[in-house]
């Protein structure tokens, strides 16, 4: 447990025994690690980079995405 991050809530799932290595891709037990994955530079959960990049670093990038939209007034 790491106390800079969230700390698990009622509806996550924990773990008593440790378990494999899910940074690194480990094909023999279908881990596809984490190199690649999309996170969120500004979450401290699961999806957060800090935690998600296992400490390798990362990159951001800020991508604009224009959409229709099916509005009405």
């Amino acid at each position: 447990f790491n106390p800079e991050h969230k700390p698990p809530s009622f509806k996550d799932l924990v773990y008593l025994e440790p378990s494999p290595g899910f940074c690194e891709k480990n094909p023999k037990l279908g881990i596809e690690g984490t190199h690649g994955r999309f996170c969120n530079d500004t979450s401290i959960g699961v999806d957060g980079c800090d935690l998600m990049c296992c400490g390798r670093g990362y990159l951001t990038k800020e991508i604009v995405v224009v959409e229709r939209c099916a509005c009405t007034f």
